[in-house]
Order: structure tokens, then C-alpha cells, then sequence
């Protein structure tokens, strides 16, 4: 039945938040063209700094939580609310580590917490208000 499972997905696609989807792929280029940054642009300077590894994370984060938000904006009932927090979460906590490992000001880390909170929150609201 190919057909039938190709029916329900274009089906599916009709209802998709277009908005969120183009967010989540700005992000997912971003994330790529980050991860490219920092391993020939910028890779002295991390490895000077001891960072290569912090910067790998955020771009591994960022990533994993830009390619969540293309599957939220498919599914029209998916909780708005979780894409909000992997938003903020991949600002605050990939961000936060991003300047960290590019400036080496140390203080950037106590912001990376909060972005690990919001991912936590946005996974918890997928668990507790599963798309129907």
C-alpha cells in the first residue's frame, strides 16, 4: 500500500506549520555551516583555547534539536510549546557555548545551564502532551 502511506503524508504536509519549518531549516544550515566554521575557519583558535570539544557539543545540540523542530512544524498538533523551548534552548545553550569557545570568556557558561533547561522542558512537553 505506497500509495495509501504517500496519501497520508501529503496529507499531512498540507496541515504543516510553514513558518516553523523554514526556522528549523535556517537552523539546520546554520548548524552545518557552524560545524564547517569551526572545524577549518576557526580551528586554531579552539584548539589554542582548549574549546574544539566545546564547540563540537554546541553544534551536535544545535543540530539535534533544529532537525525536532522540522518534525514538530510536520505534525499540526505538536505542542508549540516545545518548539519555543528548543528554540531558546539551542540560543542559550549552543549559543552560549558557541561565544564561549570562540572568546574563551568563561563566564558564558553559567547561560549554558539554562539552555540545557530549556531542551529538558521541551522534551517534557512533548512526554506529557504527546501530537495526536
Amino acid at each position: 500500500m505506497p500509495g495509501v502511506a504517500a496519501f497520508r503524508i501529503a496529507r499531512q504536509l498540507r496541515g504543516m506549520n510553514s513558518m516553523l519549518f523554514r526556522t528549523a531549516a535556517a537552523l539546520c544550515f546554520l548548524a552545518v555551516a557552524l560545524g564547517a566554521f569551526g572545524a577549518h575557519a576557526l580551528k586554531n583558535t579552539l584548539q589554542a583555547n582548549a574549546m574544539s570539544e566545546v564547540w563540537n557539543k554546541a553544534v551536535l545540540y544545535h543540530f539535534i534539536h533544529a532537525i525536532a523542530l522540522a518534525v514538530l512544524a510536520v505534525i499540526p498538533s505538536a505542542s508549540r510549546a516545545a518548539a519555543a523551548l528548543f528554540v531558546a534552548g539551542i540560543v542559550l545553550f549552543s549559543g552560549s557555548l558557541y561565544l564561549l569557545a570562540w572568546s574563551n570568556i568563561k563566564w558564558l557558561g553559567a547561560i549554558t545551564p539554562l539552555g540545557g533547561l530549556c531542551f529538558l522542558a521541551g522534551w517534557a512537553c512533548l512526554a506529557i502532551w504527546p501530537p495526536r
